[in-house]
Formats: C-alpha cells, sequence, structure tokens
C-alpha cells in the first residue's frame, strides 16, 4: 500500500536512529537523550512512534551515565537481542563500546561486563558500534576510532564476532579512512548490508553538527574489505533537513529505508530538540544505491 507521511518521523531529540522489525512492530533505539540512556520508541508503521522509555536504564561500574551513544541491536532470536552501545570508559576518559543483552528487545538490556568490548584509547576511543550478519551466519562487529577528538585519522574497523555476539575473534581489520574532501577531518557510522552477493558500507563524514555532515558509500568485496568509495554522498543537506547522517539501512516487504537523523535547516548545531528521526526511500539500480533527499513530505510504499 501507499503511505504518504511527514519528516521527521519522531520529532524530539532522537539522534544516531537504529529500527529493527519484531513480529508486527519496530523497535528504535538511540543516543542519550530525555528518555534516558538508550532511548527507545515503537511503532507499527515507521510512520507513527511511540515512547518506550529506556532500553538500558543500568549501566556496569566501569562507566557513568551523559555519553551512551548510537545504540544497535542485533536479533539472535525471538528472545535474545544483543546490544550494542558507546560509553565513557571512566579509567581512560575515552569513549569505548561495550554490549548488553535482552529477552525483549525493548529491554531491560543488562551490561554484565567488567571492562570494553572495544577500547582503541590510544587513538581516541571507540564509537559507533553497528552488528552485522552475512548470508553465511557469520556475525561481525564495525566500528570507528575516534580519532577526532585527538587530531588523529579516524579509520573504520571490523572485527569477526563470536556466535553470541558478545566477544570479537582475531584482529581487527581497518576498511575506509577520511580521504574525500567532503568528509573533513572524520569518518564515522559505518553501517553494512549485503545485497546480491556485493556489500555496502554506509557511513558518514564531516562535523555532526554542520550542514556539511552528509552520507557516504562504499562498495566491499568481502565484509572484511577491500572497500572502494564511491565519491560523492549520497545522503546531504537539502532545504527540508539540514546534516543528514548516521544512518542504518531497513528492508521490509516491499522496499528499504534509509533511517537517520538530521536537523532543522535554521537550527543546525543548535536546535533545543537536537537531532531527529528522518526515513528517506532507498532505491537500487544496477547494483548501485540511491536514496532520496531529505524530504518534509513523502510518499512511498510500506508494508
Amino acid at each position: 500500500m501507499t503511505v504518504h507521511f511527514t519528516n521527521p518521523v519522531y520529532g524530539g531529540s532522537f539522534a544516531d536512529p537504529q529500527v529493527i522489525a519484531v513480529n508486527d512492530l519496530y523497535y528504535a533505539f538511540a543516543t542519550n537523550g530525555p528518555l534516558g540512556n538508550v532511548q527507545t520508541l515503537k511503532s507499527a508503521d515507521l510512520v507513527s512512534w511511540d515512547q518506550v522509555g529506556d532500553a538500558l536504564p543500568e549501566l556496569p561500574a566501569w562507566t557513568s551515565p551523559g555519553r551512551v551513544w548510537a545504540p544497535e541491536v542485533a536479533v539472535h532470536g525471538p528472545d535474545r537481542f544483543v546490544l550494542y552501545y558507546t560509553t565513557s570508559d571512566d579509567s581512560s576518559g575515552r569513549q569505548a563500546v561495550s554490549v548488553a543483552v535482552a529477552s525483549d528487545p525493548k529491554g531491560p538490556y543488562v551490561d554484565k561486563s567488567s571492562r570494553p568490548l572495544v577500547l582503541e584509547a590510544d587513538e581516541g576511543g571507540s564509537i559507533d558500534a553497528s552488528p552485522f550478519q552475512d548470508s553465511s551466519g557469520q556475525r561481525w562487529l564495525y566500528w570507528k576510532n575516534d580519532g577526532n577528538a585527538i587530531g588523529v585519522d579516524t579509520w573504520i574497523s571490523v572485527s569477526r564476532l563470536s556466535p553470541s555476539g558478545l566477544t570479537l575473534i582475531g584482529e581487527p581489520t581497518r576498511l575506509i579512512k577520511q580521504t574525500l574532501p567532503w568528509e573533513g577531518n572524520l569518518v564515522e557510522a559505518p553501517y553494512m548490508v549485503e545485497r546480491d552477493g556485493a556489500f555496502h558500507l554506509f557511513y558518514s563524514g564531516n562535523a555532526f553538527d554542520k550542514a556539511s555532515y552528509s552520507v557516504g558509500h562504499a562498495l566491499c568485496a568481502t565484509p572484511e574489505g577491500p572497500c572502494t568509495k564511491s565519491g560523492d554522498p549520497i545522503l546531504k543537506t537539502s532545504p527540508d533537513a539540514a546534516g543528514p547522517g548516521h544512518n542504518m539501512v531497513l528492508h521490509t516487504p516491499t522496499q528499504d529505508w534509509f533511517v537517520y537523523h538530521a536537523w532543522d535547516p535554521a537550527m543546525v548545531g543548535t536546535d533545543p530538540r537536537g537531532r531527529t528521526m528522518w526515513l528517506s526511500e532507498l532505491t537500487w539500480l544496477d547494483g548501485k544505491p540511491t536514496v532520496q533527499p531529505p524530504l518534509c513530505e513523502n510518499g512511498g510504499e510500506e508494508g
């Protein structure tokens, strides 16, 4: 059926959004904000969202509230959900990646760790963890070293995950860093998609609080590279929304969607609401992705 909707689909503060489908509902997770450490919403149609609350009400002893960023959930089964998130490693003062588990998609997720899952303290820290399962069943974790925090390169890295999703296997592989003019001094927010035997890495570049923040794309030979960037951004500022980024790709029975955050163009970096959640249609032509620009008024297919 055709769905007409208005962006943002959620007009409150909801940065770094990720959405999963469980049974007949969608659950959305985002960086800390008014709803708690891991803000959580639910919806039956991706358009009308109800507040659920905080999916991660308790943090492990090695961290503290305030910088809980970019949560993403991997579905392991009908009663097992694994949450990866960024939070402060209090001992080093850098951001790190941790992991928590729940039996219900909306939580509460429990993190029993005594230390971070990923911490590259000497490279600025580690942020923006994103899980991916390839068609063979192998699970992977992507992330970014927070190099721009200390003036060094930012790399998107990947490591194999154990079947439980709780530990890394082997040494990580570096995929891409900032090399294109539009990326400024960083790349971040990786999200991998497998389609027809090809691997598509989406990522964000430039400063999150500027209109120049955008989403790029790279084509990878395998989940751990090598990857070749496509060049110009595939999602960037429009008259309706500024600084779109930190996207994920949601597959529905009828089409693919880009889910991302963006600013009000008149208040980039200063909007009291912060970054709101947006949808754009993702289409494919000859294996290449095209994303509809950010539009307040939309029409598309959803099932």
